[in-house]
């Protein structure tokens, strides 16, 4: 399998590109902001051919670049219903203060063919399969994105902004509630193998194994489900 992933714009959101291997069919997750040159590098340089592009949520730092990225390789483009609107109205989804200043310098609204996501669906795109789930907190219309094992290579779970390497994500903005974030950490992340590679919306990858033993977040819920009472919330992190 082949993974190409590199941070992009203003806000260091990371963008995949997704593929069985090089010269292959590809998936690209989260274009955002001034991610498009980095998607085109990529393209060229493992000679992959896009059919689509799959948003773990509609944050303007995850979609920014969805409408050139779409229209340059004639794709559609798959995001939950709750969080489709964000393409069109950034500002509603992430506030004015956040994201008026890069407001002029982004392309918003929906590329000419989208796909709504729901919660249990399986994508058969380039070759993959990634399992949808739904996993509120962040935003409502939040998923992440799981492939299988294969062969040598261990289970990978795109897990957008719910879990990163020692946080979670924010849930400040509109849309977001700690205590939907909380339970998508225990029903989505918990169950998922120790071996299981995290590839988060920010920040470097980790594995499920590592996060069950560090974040606070995950050592929240799991001592939640196993009845020791509930803690009050750690600090959240970007």
């Amino acid at each position: 399998m082949l993974i190409a992933g590199f941070p992009a714009g203003a806000w260091g959101t990371n963008c995949y590109l997704v593929a069985p291997a090089a010269g292959e069919e590809c998936v690209i997750i989260d274009p955002g902001h001034q991610a498009a040159p980095g998607v085109e590098e990529a393209v060229r340089k493992h000679r992959l051919k896009p059919v689509a592009v799959v948003l773990t949520h509609g944050h303007i730092d995850h979609v920014a670049s969805v409408v050139p990225v779409c229209g340059a390789h004639d794709v559609p483009a798959w995001i939950h219903p709750d969080d489709r609107y964000m393409m069109s109205d950034p500002e509603k989804g992430i506030g004015r203060t956040i994201g008026m200043p890069l407001m002029g310098e982004l392309t918003v609204g929906e590329p000419a063919d989208v796909k709504e996501l729901a919660d249990g669906a399986k994508l058969d795109l380039a070759g993959l399969q990634l399992t949808v789930a739904h996993a509120p907190g962040h935003t409502k219309g939040s998923v992440t994105f799981g492939l299988p094992e294969a062969a040598d290579i261990p289970p990978v779970f795109f897990s957008g902004d719910l879990l990163f390497a020692g946080s979670v994500g924010r849930t400040d903005l509109p849309g977001g509630d700690t205590a939907e974030l909380l339970d998508s950490l225990a029903r989505v992340c918990l169950p998922l193998d120790d071996s299981t590679v995290v590839l988060s919306g920010h920040g470097p990858q980790t594995t499920i194994g590592q996060e069950r033993a560090t974040n606070p977040y995950l050592r929240q819920v799991a001592a939640d489900r196993q009845g020791r009472g509930t803690a009050d919330a750690p600090r959240r992190g970007m």
